[in-house]
């Protein structure tokens, strides 16, 4: 809100386009590819993915201007005329969460592009684009009705990105398993948050943390209940343990691109949104929601490690299947610095969002690699990447490196960095008994890591060639794979190259993530 000539407050606001052109721009976008898809005839729907790349291409390029100057917009009128709370603020934690999420979006459009091919263009890139929109948001959002709108502009389309495979059993069930479970999670935040607001009178963020320090004595009981279930739709986002259940079936019945999507971006949101609401709003109540996020952190690494020891490797979508239950056990490691804020003096979030980083680049990387042995094996069986070395020597060598990476093991350096920066975080907060799970969980999941790394370098069984399309025949008459589509080369040697410059600097991350929200 501006204030006018006479000093009366005017009922105009001035709106800071630059400060929110990354998320607005991937929206406009997404409309524009919405309505070009009736005017493009069938035959060059591919020019849609095009438009889609360049727009998260844009949006991540509006990011640069914005980077060494924080600004607010959609502010209160405060004391004097001045600024008040603002519902809209791109500082520094807001930039990387944004970097995060558009760039997971735009690895996301490079798989796509060969991968959803049976897939209706025009939807499919809309929604896509929808999503990252609503996730690019939602590290903005300093209220929580702003936070709320855009978790589900998040989520809305993503389970659409799911069920779009029409005539696809699995995938109408995953869809439906995915909104059920979402749907009932948001209800429960939505109640929490409703009875934030009713001890407070505010959705602004900072408001309701100096609100909640002194709370009447007959509402701390509705204030505690707030908080509570505030924490249950993040919580479920973030796949943590008891609210993982949805993760394995839907990782299987999306799309490949999307489930890759779901992994990195879907868990960046709820591990954003979580953060805001404990770190920013909630810091009076870390008594409530410190312990809750500590035995959440034990419990869901515990559960994903022993859920991805169970994978058989002749299991159709057993790749995938290791995947998601993986996807929960780095939850549980991502929650450890959030619950270790309740503990200790200063902010230890950074942990967190370097963790989240590394744990981007590599996931999507081994989706990519997923995604390409997928082409000529459709049920992704662990068994099917034996000897793919053989086959595929750079995809083999680029999928050992995620693999390693997400076990902490060199050279993955940048792996092992990460865990040792949340162990740190947890110990210095005087959780070592949250340290010492870890630990054992990091040792579990070594099993299934390097049992995937070593079936990549053995050789084929029987020393028998793959069969049907995985194979052609050379000119010299020997057998070699399929070429490989541009696109899925450039995701994977792009994660890869990632990955290799931040094993070779990993202390970079760290610096770059090192957000500060007070």
């Amino acid at each position: 809100m501006t204030v006018a000539a006479d000093g009366a407050a005017s009922l105009v606001q001035s709106v800071d386009w630059l400060a929110i052109a990354p998320p607005t721009l991937t929206a406009v976008v997404a409309l524009v590819i919405l309505v070009a898809d009736l005017f493009v005839p069938e035959q060059r729907k591919q020019l849609l993915g095009g438009l889609a790349i360049a727009g998260l291409a844009a949006a991540m390029a509006f990011l640069l201007p914005l980077w060494n100057d924080d600004r607010s917009t959609f502010c209160l009128s405060g004391e004097n005329g001045g600024t008040g709370a603002c519902s809209y603020t791109a500082d520094h934690f807001t930039l990387v969460i944004q970097l995060l999420v558009l760039g997971g979006a735009l690895l996301t459009a490079l798989l796509s592009l060969t991968g959803t091919k049976d897939l209706p263009a025009g939807e499919f890139w809309f929604l896509l684009l929808s999503s990252a929109a609503g996730a690019a948001l939602l590290p903005a959002s300093r209220d929580l009705a702003t936070l709320v709108v855009a978790l589900e502009v998040a989520s809305l389309p993503a389970f659409a990105l799911v069920g779009l495979k029409r005539g696809d059993r699995r995938s109408s069930e995953a869809a439906l398993k995915f909104f059920l479970s979402s749907v009932t999670a948001t209800a429960v935040m939505l109640l929490g948050v409703s009875f934030v607001y009713a001890t407070t009178g505010t959705l602004h963020l900072t408001e309701i943390a100096g609100a909640l320090d002194d709370v009447p004595g007959q509402l701390a009981t509705l204030a505690r209940a707030g908080v509570a279930l505030t924490l249950v739709g993040f919580a479920f986002k973030t796949a943590a343990a008891p609210f993982h259940f949805w993760v394995p079936d839907t990782y299987v019945g999306a799309p490949l691109p999307i489930a890759a999507y779901l992994s990195v971006v879907g868990k960046a949101v709820g591990f954003t949104g979580l953060i805001l609401v404990t770190v920013v709003a909630f810091p009076s109540y870390a008594d409530v929601w410190g312990p809750v996020l500590a035995f959440l952190a034990a419990l869901t690494m515990t559960v994903g490690n022993a859920a991805a020891l169970r994978q058989s490797a002749t299991r159709a979508w057993s790749a995938v299947r290791l995947l998601a239950w993986s996807s929960v056990a780095q939850a549980g490691y991502l929650l450890v610095p959030i619950a270790s804020s309740a503990y200790a003096d200063g902010d230890r979030i950074g942990s967190t969002v370097a963790y989240a980083l590394m744990y981007a680049v590599v996931n999507l990387g081994a989706f990519a690699v997923v995604a390409l042995v997928a082409r000529t094996e459709p049920e992704n069986r662990i068994a099917d990447y034996r000897g793919l070395y053989a086959r595929r020597p750079a995809a083999a060598v680029a999928l050992a490196f995620f693999l390693l990476c997400l076990a902490g093991l060199p050279p993955g350096i940048i792996g092992l960095f990460a865990k040792v920066t949340v162990f740190s975080a947890a110990v210095d907060a005087g959780l070592g008994w949250l340290a010492v799970f870890m630990a054992v969980n990091v040792v579990i999941a070594l099993y299934y890591y390097l049992r995937w790394t070593a079936l990549l370098f053995r050789a084929p069984e029987g020393e028998e060639a793959p069969s049907g399309a995985a194979v052609r025949t050379a000119g010299n008459g020997e057998l070699s794979a399929p070429a490989t589509p541009v696109p899925l080369t450039v995701a994977i040697a792009l994660t890869a190259a990632l990955g290799v410059a931040l094993s070779g600097a990993p202390q970079l991350v760290l610096r770059f993530a090192d957000v500060n929200l007070f």
